[in-house]
């Protein structure tokens, strides 16, 4: 579709799937924000929202399984200082908007304040980085079934040992509207879609498994022929490796991370730390370290919502706010943090358009949408040759960071022995244990083939979960502990 377009269009699609179907306009949400103004609150907010999800998985070479939902509501805000008051309804329609007013206004005393609410609303149109399809609508249910069972015939066709195939396809369409008291109103339409393929091979008794996949903001066509036999292969030559891996052995040494999902640990163990409420808080290991070098020379991450088509991309954060690409830490110094309204506000800074929600019966809060490091000047097979004994990962399962001290550890789940600069064999079970703001000074060569993720990422905070995405080149950092069975 044509994208120049698209502002204006999610505000009327917006309108004509969560108001105008309930008997609102834009006079109803005027005075539900001037509802909770009747005490002295300092802000509040709107956010209406509509979602339709479908998924599809297939086992044992037939398509098991099909759900299908609908989700819709509302939640209110408002705010006084660092207090938030929240009520949410499954229902849209005038008197619930009014009677959630009225509940988060009971955190301020009676009577007007300084700050009015906004007599009328002014649209605010936000980027364009995506279409308006529904993609659940672009497919119908038996190409979506045969797309599963290319994948099961696909993986089983490349290699005889190849025992189970599962596949999965989700998508989902969401529409957003988001209404302030400072009288901005904004929208989104933001589909997404994923397929996940996992495969398990067997040999001599012993077995392993693969994995591969991808999404993105785009229509469920997008997964050609071509796509989808890349994903197959990846996930099938992943439990191939896997059959030939060894314990991987243990001790403090150098390890080389590969381009793309690996920056995973990139996401855990630094982004989290510069999200803006823990920073405000003192909590993160980075708190008040702006400005300060926080990282070795060439170290340069960004967060960047603006990006076409990325499962972590937005038009709008769900305060109504344009998405931005933000720098964190540039060539190693420390230049800021991700921002909500609220943290923005209570840390006098402005707005980095990273306030993000599950949904409408959810707070929003600093969030993280894509997030990379940029490029370095070095060839990455130069990178892995220069390692003398040490670690190639080049892919990542689960991990975990705590946030107040930055220490990190992740499981690698395809990952290779080097030795004088030559991979000698893959590893399994070797787990990366490290701390986020000492590793980023350890990093010492960075590649030129930086590689965003395939579009699978889903991040949690708090219980709540969001699309993002990750990226990175290939890096090499020194001094890392690796835990394995082997010698």
């Amino acid at each position: 579709m044509d994208l120049s377009a698209a502002p204006f269009d999610r505000l009327q699609i917006a309108r004509g799937v969560l108001l105008e179907p309930f008997g609102l306009d834009e006079r109803d949400l005027t005075r539900a924000l001037a509802e909770a103004f009747e005490h002295k609150v300092d802000y509040a907010d709107l956010y209406f929202q509509f979602t339709r999800s479908e998924g599809w998985s297939l086992e044992e070479g037939i398509v098991k399984s099909g759900s299908f939902s609908i989700d819709q509501g509302v939640g209110v805000r408002s705010v006084i200082g660092d207090k938030t008051a929240f009520a949410y309804s499954d229902e849209i329609n005038a008197n619930a908007l009014l009677s959630a007013a009225r509940a988060t206004r009971t955190i301020a005393a009676r009577g007007a304040g300084r700050v009015k609410v906004a007599g009328t609303m002014k649209p605010s149109h936000g980027r364009a980085l995506y279409g308006t399809d529904d993609p659940i609508l672009g497919l119908e249910a038996e190409r979506k079934v045969a797309l599963l069972n290319r994948v099961e015939k696909l993986a089983r066709a490349r290699d005889p040992r190849v025992r189970q195939v599962m596949a999965g396809l989700a998508a989902e369409y969401d529409v957003v509207l988001v209404a302030r008291s400072d009288g901005v109103m904004a929208a989104d339409v933001r589909p997404l879609v994923r397929l996940s393929v996992t495969v398990i091979a067997e040999q001599d008794g012993r077995r392993e498994q693969g994995s591969s996949g991808g999404g993105g903001r785009f229509a469920l066509e997008t997964f050609d022929e071509a796509t989808i036999e890349r994903y197959v292969r990846e996930a099938v030559d992943g439990a191939l490796v896997n059959l030939e891996s060894r314990p991987a052995p243990a001790g403090t040494m150098t390890v080389v991370l590969g381009p793309g999902w690996p920056g995973i640990l990139l996401h855990e163990a630094i982004g989290h730390g510069l999200e803006g409420d823990f920073n405000r808080k003192g909590s993160s290991a980075f708190a008040g370290r702006v400005g300060q070098r926080v990282a070795a020379k060439g170290v340069t991450v960004v967060d960047d919502g603006t990006m076409t088509d990325r499962r972590g991309s937005l038009n709008i954060d769900d305060e109504g706010n344009p998405s931005q690409c933000n720098v964190l830490i540039e060539d190693g110094v420390l230049r800021g943090y991700l921002q909500d309204t609220l943290n923005a506000r209570l840390m006098k800074v402005p707005v980095t358009g990273n306030g993000r929600r599950e949904s409408f019966a959810h707070l929003p809060m600093p969030r993280m949408t894509n997030t990379c490091m940029l490029n370095g000047d070095k060839d990455p097979r130069e990178i892995v040759a220069s390692i003398d004994r040490g670690l190639y990962a080049v892919n990542f399962g689960g991990g975990q960071v705590d946030i107040t001290n930055g220490k990190f550890v992740f499981s690698a789940s395809e990952a290779y022995w080097v030795e004088k600069g030559q991979v000698k064999y893959p590893v399994k079970g070797a787990t990366i244990i490290g701390n986020g703001p000492d590793a980023l000074t350890r990093v010492t060569m960075i590649g030129n083939d930086m590689r965003l993720d395939s579009g699978v990422g889903t991040c949690g905070k708090d219980g709540q979960s969001v699309p993002v995405g990750v990226g990175q080149p290939t890096m090499r950092i020194e001094g890392l502990t690796v835990g394995g069975t082997g010698a």
